[in-house]
């Protein structure tokens, strides 16, 4: 089992950025691949992106490719989102998730654990 603590979430203009990190505890970070979603007000969860065990392989939904980038550090057991060009849209709690299987995952129902969510606010 592992716990999933994310942090970074803030007010930001549009154009900024944002980097959310993803704390891990627990079992051994390296055996989880994963991801991030996020929640919109009135809107369901949805895909952002989500990376590999060992974090050769990336994936993105087509509304964040090019400004988004999700990386991990495993000795240090954190995941990472580097948010640019955030835009107003991009307003939503955003959650990261793990799962101890292997493959691409892009519904929640392909993750096991999930985090609290952080806030991200992009102001127009």
């Amino acid at each position: 089992q592992v716990q999933l603590v994310e942090s970074g979430g803030g007010l930001v203009q549009a154009g900024g950025s944002l980097r959310l990190s993803c704390a891990a505890s627990g079992r051994t970070f390296s055996t989880y691949r994963m991801g991030w979603f996020r929640r919109a007000p009135g809107k369901e969860r949805i895909f952002v992106a989500m990376i590999s065990q060992r974090g050769y392989s990336q994936y993105y939904s087509d509304s964040v490719k090019g400004r988004f980038t999700i990386s991990r550090d495993n000795p240090k057991s954190t995941l990472y989102l580097q948010m640019n060009s955030l835009k107003p849209e991009d307003t939503a709690v955003y959650y990261c998730a793990a799962s101890t299987e292997y493959g691409l995952a892009t519904t929640t129902s392909g993750y096991d654990y999930w985090g609290l969510g952080t806030q991200v606010t992009v102001s127009s």
